[in-house]
């Protein structure tokens, strides 16, 4: 695809899945992260595109159904080409969905499918997933997006695709309740369940391990300075080599019973220790968040 020119290696990172699992939302992240993003392209115009000089950043290519001249044939050899040229570095994300999902949030926005326009939107999702079947077997990174908030997508993206180096390594910590599962992509999981619970101080129960009366009550427990040591101690010993091995985002996760008090204060204390030693620390608590109602405006940066 490049006329044999010798030319210096392109990272290629092709966007695509059934309409309505994320793939718009990946595309913004991506820009977002320092990507070049081109959304909808031709498929018959990719080659020419890259037949000129490299760009001095990745390229994110945005590809569904709706490119005009889209065919699972067609993508395919597009897939294959870019991988036999040794001029190109390519990964395709494939942002998936299940069904049933998908059809709720047609349902939500009462969109037309593009494969149903006058037809139910389960036609089309059913013919679409069909049709992608070849493509989601050549996929290198899978994302179910089923189960995600935009900002577990976007930590899921960072994770698989950030160009960040070693040096601006970011570390997201989470609080959890155990009762509603473990978030997806944590790469460390940590159970405070063993520390002394502030919910059964009638005074502590409504409050969370944001303020310092719940934050003092956990740590007076006398396990907790050797455990927070311990992890404080584990943490900072992987960034720096999960660095070197060019991991760019490191997820790390406190549960207990509740995800109000415990897991907060943990991830409370070690976001701001890491914090003040440099790091990039954002934090994230699931459960108050859902309370509140909007995960976007309850994530924070330390």
């Amino acid at each position: 695809m490049t006329d044999g020119k010798t030319k210096t290696e392109q990272k290629i990172v092709l966007v695509t899945g059934p309409s309505g699992a994320g793939r718009t939302t990946a595309i913004r992240v991506l820009e977002d992260i320092g990507y070049e993003v081109i959304d909808n392209l031709p498929l018959s115009l990719i080659d020419r595109m890259l037949s000129g000089p490299a760009l001095t950043r990745p390229l994110a290519l945005g590809v569904d159904v709706r490119n005009r001249d889209f065919s699972t044939e067609m993508l395919l050899q597009v897939i294959e080409d870019l991988r036999e040229d040794d001029g190109f570095e390519v990964e395709v994300l494939y942002m998936d969905c299940s069904q049933d999902v998908l059809v709720r949030r047609y349902s939500e926005t009462r969109r037309r499918h593009p494969l149903a326009p006058d037809e139910t939107p389960e036609l089309g999702i059913t013919r679409e997933i069909e049709l992608l079947v070849p493509i989601r077997g050549r996929a290198d990174v899978l994302i179910d997006t089923s189960d995600l908030s935009p900002h577990d997508l976007k930590d899921e993206i960072m994770r698989w695709l950030s160009v960040s180096g070693a040096e601006e390594l970011a570390v997201s910590v989470h609080s959890f309740s155990y009762k509603r599962g473990v978030p997806q992509g944590l790469d460390i999981v940590l159970d405070a369940r063993f520390l002394r619970n502030p919910h059964w101080e009638p005074a502590l129960r409504a409050l969370d391990g944001r303020s310092s009366e719940v934050a003092g009550y956990v740590a007076q427990d006398p396990r907790f300075n050797q455990f927070f040591d311990q992890v404080q101690n584990l943490v900072e010993f992987l960034i720096p080599a999960f660095g070197e091995e060019g991991k760019a985002h490191l997820s790390i996760g406190f549960g207990c019973t509740g995800g109000q008090h415990r897991s907060v204060a943990l991830a409370e204390n070690l976001a701001k220790s890491l914090a003040t030693k440099g790091w990039q620390v954002s934090i994230r608590h699931r459960e108050l968040e859902r309370r509140a109602g909007t995960a976007a405006a309850s994530t924070s940066r330390v």
